[in-house]
């Protein structure tokens, strides 16, 4: 079994993760900002190994990483929330700082394997385009971030460890993420589209987000840009209706843009009304199965 650290271990994705990996047998090195905070293992106990860092002081606890087979960093400012210039600022150093820290250690102390958070934001709002690893990036903040994001985990690939970028699209799952944030409108019969509609989500079951991690983890043909989404993104309006029916509702209400960007601000364009049509060729290529492909199929798991 490897022994892997894990930085945003507390995280949506990262939790769940840790609690997969142990449960395999793995042995887990959690990075926290707090010592005196351990994270809890799949029995229940406090997991026996933790280290200290702080990604923006540049510093980590000596010897944290020794010994590991992989670094897997999940860790980063959340981005749904109002973009003020002080958010942007953190949502950027957070990953930005954080990869450059991680991958510098995997540079200096030779570890095989780095697997980084990225997101299809990178891509921009690409209307019908089909994006796959190959595409160009596109325009704006989370454009620019993933960028930024992806190019700081240089010095681990240009001292041979095996670097994997996941694209993550939107994460779907009963805790966290954005779902449970829908439903309590979705509940009352008040859900719909958002905007006209029409613009492209490319989405991902958390069991499936977790599995494309282990996949990146431990097949070792895989290095670069990994789409990480479900093979079939569909329409925001098909969303809202896949959902609705899900919960026996109608989906009549659709909130106009210009009420989102009254809400939300300048995240609005981008995370909510931007269009990314991703396709996960290289997840294809090297035989990863999704447990959750369709989204009536994930919902149904995740909503009943």
């Amino acid at each position: 079994m490897s022994r892997i650290a894990i930085a945003g271990s507390t995280g949506l994705v990262g939790d769940a993760l840790a609690r997969d990996l142990e449960s395999q047998g793995h042995r887990l090195v959690r990075l926290v900002r707090d010592e005196n905070h351990r994270p809890r293992s799949a029995s229940g106990k406090p997991s026996d190994e933790f280290a200290s860092w702080n990604p923006s002081g540049n510093r980590i606890a000596p010897g944290a990483l020794d010994g590991c087979d992989a670094v897997v960093n999940l860790a980063g400012e959340p981005i749904s929330q109002r973009w003020t210039d002080s958010v942007k600022t953190r949502i950027v150093e957070s990953r930005v700082r954080s990869t450059r820290l991680l991958a510098g250690e995997c540079a200096r102390l030779r570890i095989p394997v780095l697997v980084n958070a990225s997101a299809i934001g990178i891509y921009g709002d690409r209307k019908d385009d089909i994006l796959e690893e190959c595409s160009p990036s596109g325009g704006g903040f989370l454009a620019d971030t993933c960028v930024a994001w992806e190019h700081a985990s240089r010095p681990a690939r240009e001292a041979g460890t095996r670097t994997v970028s996941c694209r993550f699209g939107v994460i779907l799952a009963r805790k966290g993420g954005a779902l449970p944030r829908m439903l309590p409108a979705f509940r009352v019969g008040l859900g719909g589209p958002i905007g006209t509609g029409n613009q492209w989500m490319s989405w991902i079951h958390l069991s499936d987000a977790v599995r494309v991690v282990e996949h990146a983890l431990f097949e070792d043909s895989l290095s670069g840009a990994v789409v990480a989404t479900s093979p079939r993104p569909v329409r925001q309006s098909e969303f809202a209706t896949v959902l609705a029916h899900r919960l026996h509702r109608p989906a009549l209400f659709r909130l106009p843009a210009w009420t989102v960007r009254l809400i939300f601000g300048r995240m609005a364009d981008e995370l909510l009304l931007g269009s990314q049509r991703c396709h996960p060729r290289r997840l294809e290529e090297t035989g990863f199965r999704w447990a959750f492909p369709d989204l009536d199929q994930a919902l149904r798991d995740l909503v009943g």
